[in-house]
């Protein structure tokens, strides 16, 4: 019999997936476009709140469908097969790939300190490592996930507990004066919100991995919004440690935001091991998406013949060669391309995906036993899309070549689709 995880480990999923590259990266890029530190706090604000109601909405879809594959079920079930298609594509290409990259990336950035920063080959080893890692068993899996994930939330609470009570000697980015209320009129916030959007990818991350969870109906809403509405205040407490010890000069343009801050705050010796610490809790990050993206790869492969050798599963129900294609091509975009580049375009995807899946939850029928409700539907789902519509809209027009490199990436999933043919219903499930 397969093991099940629990709510725990479905949670220490959710909160691996979330709290990675962005939440230590981005304040930097997005100071570069507002100032103000209600812009800041809203931005982050807004991204939780939305993630809350994106979590409502996948709870819901979990609990009706009960087939791990997440947006690639739901997409397909609701909709058309194509639209599942194409969010399983894009969740292969950079969905679940590029955050893996971005993670390794991220790690060798912040063992500056000991001149390991840029060592492409590092960040394959950390990718190549953690693929062996979720290759063999679910017990394997849970366990390194669970003590990397509970490594993470300390450290990161741990920080900020310094951030606010040691004084430091010098200006911050604090900035409560009234330009706010002009920054969030401006294209740039919007484009910010990719930025925080990205941070806050993986809220959905459980809704993956359904059916390996214990009582699904109970223990998904539960691991979905409490992982959620825990990390957005952490979110939102970190970013205020971040501007409140360094400047807007130090921080504005650059990735290693987290590092100044308390290399301000510490000093050269403390700032060197919180970049060490921040290192090592990116693996867990790495971990997550090589756990979760494999599984809706998966999912895609039961049902599309071109995909057919991705759904065979090891006897611990392991898709072993989901997760080494998934291995193979976050190495590649590590290799290839720039940090910002790929944030912004990985985050275009996502944001895109996320919030044509939500809107399937408005449109399930026939619903099932058990199945959760969330407060107040369909509006916050409706408030989620029309948001989403705002930050893609603008995102299109200020930076538009990563917006066509994304749009390229999902295009290139329909003329694959096309060429595809789906699984007949008795060869769909694969054995191992």
């Amino acid at each position: 019999m397969k093991r099940k995880i629990s709510i725990y480990t479905a949670a220490a999923i959710v909160v691996a997936n979330m709290i990675g590259t962005g939440v230590f990266t981005s304040v930097g890029f997005q100071l570069s476009a507002v100032q103000n530190t209600w812009s800041i706090m809203l931005l982050w604000l807004t991204g939780g709140l939305l993630s809350l109601f994106g979590a409502f909405a996948y709870a819901e879809l979990g609990t009706h469908f009960k087939e791990s594959g997440g947006d690639y079920i739901y997409l397909s079930r609701v909709f058309h097969p194509l639209l599942g298609y194409l969010s399983a594509w894009a969740g292969l290409t950079v969905g679940f790939s590029a955050p893996v990259a971005l993670a390794a990336m991220a790690f060798t950035k912040y063992l500056a300190p000991f001149g390991l920063q840029n060592n492409v080959w590092l960040a394959i080893a950390v990718i190549v490592l953690i693929g062996l890692m979720h290759s063999f068993t679910i017990r394997h899996s849970s366990r390194f996930q669970n003590l990397s994930t509970i490594v993470k939330v300390v450290f990161i609470v741990t920080l900020i507990g310094l951030g606010f009570f040691i004084p430091n000697n010098i200006n911050s980015a604090l900035n409560f004066g009234n330009s706010w209320q002009r920054e969030v009129l401006k294209p740039g916030f919007a484009v910010s919100m990719v930025y925080v959007a990205f941070a806050y990818t993986g809220w959905n991350a459980a809704a993956y991995v359904v059916d390996e969870i214990k009582d699904p109906h109970k223990n998904l809403p539960k691991a979905l919004i409490a992982s959620t509405l825990f990390v957005a205040v952490v979110y939102l407490l970190f970013q205020f440690v971040l501007l409140k010890n360094a400047t807007v000069t130090q921080l504005a343009g650059k990735e290693e935001v987290t590092f100044i801050s308390f290399d301000n705050l510490l000093g050269s010796a403390g700032g060197k091991w919180v970049s060490v610490f921040i290192g090592i809790q990116l693996i867990a990050t790495v971990s997550s998406y090589l756990w979760v993206g494999p599984r809706v790869t998966m999912a895609m492969a039961k049902e599309n013949k071109l995909w057919q050798p991705l759904a065979k599963k090891n006897a611990h129900g392991i898709p072993v060669a989901a997760v080494w294609l998934h291995v193979f091509i976050s190495i590649v975009l590590a290799l290839t391309g720039s940090f910002e580049k790929i944030l912004l375009y990985a985050g275009f995807v996502l944001q895109l995906m996320a919030s044509l899946t939500v809107a399937t939850s408005i449109f399930i029928k026939d619903r099932q036993p058990h199945t959760f409700s969330g407060p107040f539907r369909p509006w916050l789902q409706i408030i989620f899309l029309l948001f989403n519509t705002w930050v893609l809209v603008f995102t299109i027009i200020e930076r538009p070549l990563e917006s066509l490199i994304g749009i390229g990436i999902i295009s290139a999933g329909a003329v694959i689709y096309y060429f595809d043919s789906p699984q007949p219903a008795e060869e769909a499930v694969i054995p191992g």
